[in-house]
């Protein structure tokens, strides 16, 4: 086998260390930031399980292959920096819209709960009013029920 690499190949040396750095160029790029930084066991795998492949009719038989020190050009730091910026924002608005939707249920069983008892209305108005004069306000609105215009019109027609 060591005879094929030194008969077949010109420079199994340096075609080697081309094949690698090819084959580490197409791996890197199906990778994302994160998975680049948290997975390089497992590139490091990938990788040697494909140059082995390709260096087996040669003769040459890779031993072991590690991702230490992996320097990315500019653009592509970016465009990956921005596809992570995105995932994070994307994974920011499904949180926050799980919590607009429990927040939702939440407000709907309080009114259910409310709409069944006018007491527990008012006090809940009562409470309200509480706390914003707690807060030193200068103003309070007093908010109306709209039935109570409807028995003045109602009045007012007879």
């Amino acid at each position: 086998a060591p005879m094929a690499a030194v008969c077949n190949v010109a420079d199994y040396s340096k075609s080697t260390k081309l094949l690698s750095a090819t084959t580490l160029r197409n791996i890197l790029g199906t990778k994302t930031l994160s998975e680049l930084l948290a997975d390089r066991e497992n590139i490091a795998q990938g990788l040697k399980a494909m140059i082995d492949t390709a260096t087996d009719p040669w003769g040459i038989d890779i031993e072991r292959v590690e991702v230490k020190d992996v320097r990315l050009p500019q653009n592509l730091q970016r465009a990956m920096a921005a596809e992570a910026e995105a995932t994070r924002e994307a994974r920011a608005k499904v949180i926050g819209a799980e919590g607009e939707q429990k927040a939702s249920k939440a407000l709907k069983e309080a009114s259910d709960i409310i709409s069944s008892s006018p007491a527990a209305l008012q006090l809940r108005y009562l409470q309200t009013l509480a706390t914003i004069s707690s807060e030193k306000n200068s103003t309070i609105v007093f908010p109306i029920p709209i039935e109570m215009f409807a028995n003045f019109a109602k009045k007012k027609e007879e």
